[in-house]
């Protein structure tokens, strides 16, 4: 019983952790979005610590970009145990599944 509890564990700790990088990546991405919507010659602000930068749109969106990419990497360096829960989390998330 003990063994099979510490099994689950893991395997918890790994789908809260792919659960948090798909809200992470869909905020990126609905970021990104919202900012294709601005005018280029728009000044928006963007927080760095607790300080925000006037910065360009496309500035903005550069980092935004690198800051999705760089999630997506972190999320398929993740072990690929439990597919089934991982294909439920992504088509829940409307995120496309690898093919």
């Amino acid at each position: 019983m003990a063994t099979a509890a510490a099994g689950l564990a893991p395997a918890k700790e790994v789908v809260e952790k792919k659960v948090e990088l798909l809200k992470e990546i869909r905020a990126h991405e609905v970021a990104i979005a919202e900012l294709d919507n601005l005018n280029p010659s728009r000044a928006v602000y963007q927080k760095a610590g607790n300080i925000f930068f006037r910065k360009s749109v496309k500035s903005v969106i550069t980092t935004e970009q690198k800051q999705l990419d760089q999630a997506k990497a972190r999320l398929s360096k993740l072990p690929l145990s439990l597919c089934v829960h991982h294909r439920r989390v992504r088509l829940f998330f409307g995120l496309s599944l690898p093919q």
